[in-house]
């Protein structure tokens, strides 16, 4: 597929404002989490088609091996492959990242997608809630451990995967109780990691300043997925519910991540939170570089992984 084709089809796929530079990832590798379903799929299926070498990462096997040889038919694009990690278990991440480097020497972009909610409080293998392992966590971690390699791909890109949700009214930063082990609300759980999602984020930025890698988060919009299923009961059904009846599709829900990972209007720009390919404005907690910088000494704490300067 010629960069012509891959132009056209990005412009019609995502209803994006076309830069006078051509968007195309040709030589770029990409690494997508929660690839399999949703906006994660949907943005596999991006990268693919604007000629990038797109890594996925599923937690099984078959679904994921359907996704890739899905893509590869229907774009054409025989450079996709599939790395197998559970994002709650640290191990897996830690594994996820060391494959990934003996077998590709770039990394360009960085897309954490993956993300759950549940309504029960339920423990990882590493004794760790799991909404905060999954949303967050894994997110330091996996970013940390490809940070080197990013920053001798630069210019690279990190997307972070946020939510509206980090600015609902109720939502807290409790350094002292991160994983609901005193109170514990599904809803605020899920707010309050998608909240330090956007911390991690400015803090991170700041970190790699100078770098060429920058890091931004989004909001994708309410998106008709399957979003909440792994979940039961009257919770997970309201959402699945408001989801089906207001929510957009999973193509237009991927918008703001493919405008992050290509569009050359945001070469340079980091430490910025996106919605419909807009910066607006985060929680007012989320400034807060004190808080940011004692959430990132939790994180180290929390996965033994330190950040290379």
């Amino acid at each position: 597929m010629n960069a012509g084709a891959r132009r056209s089809i990005l412009s019609w796929s995502f209803g994006l404002k076309m830069a006078s530079t051509t968007w195309t990832l040709d030589g770029k590798v990409c690494l997508v989490t929660g690839a399999t379903s949703g906006i994660g799929k949907e943005t596999a299926f991006g990268l693919a088609r604007a000629g990038g070498t797109v890594v996925l990462v599923a937690r099984n096997q078959e679904k994921g091996a359907a996704v890739v040889r899905s893509i590869k038919e229907k774009t054409g694009n025989a450079n996709i492959s599939l790395l197998i990690a559970d994002l709650s278990r640290q191990a897996d991440i830690r594994n996820l990242a060391s494959t990934f480097q003996q077998n590709y020497d770039k990394l360009h972009v960085l897309i954490n997608n993956a993300g759950i909610i549940l309504f029960q409080r339920v423990e990882t293998v590493d004794g760790l809630e799991m909404i905060f392992a999954v949303n967050y966590l894994s997110q330091f971690l996996l970013s940390n451990l490809l940070v080197d390699v990013m920053k001798r791909s630069a210019p690279a890109r990190i997307i972070n995967m946020s939510s509206n949700a980090q600015g609902w009214l109720g939502t807290r930063l409790d350094l002292d109780d991160l994983q609901g082990e005193r109170h514990f609300s599904g809803f605020l759980a899920y707010a309050g990691s998608k909240l330090a999602i956007i911390c991690f984020t400015y803090e991170l930025a700041r970190r790699l300043e100078g770098t060429g890698v920058t890091v931004n988060a989004l909001h994708p919009g309410l998106v008709k997925t399957n979003f909440g299923r792994s979940d039961q009961g009257k919770a997970a059904g309201f959402i699945g519910f408001i989801a089906a009846m207001f929510g957009t599709s999973p193509e237009k829900g991927a918008r703001t991540t493919m405008y992050l990972a290509t569009s050359p209007d945001v070469a340079g720009i980091t430490g910025k939170y996106w919605k419909n390919c807009k910066q607006i404005r985060s929680a007012p907690i989320s400034y807060d570089t004190g808080i940011a910088r004692k959430l990132w000494n939790i994180s180290e704490q929390l996965t033994g992984s330190q950040f290379s300067q």
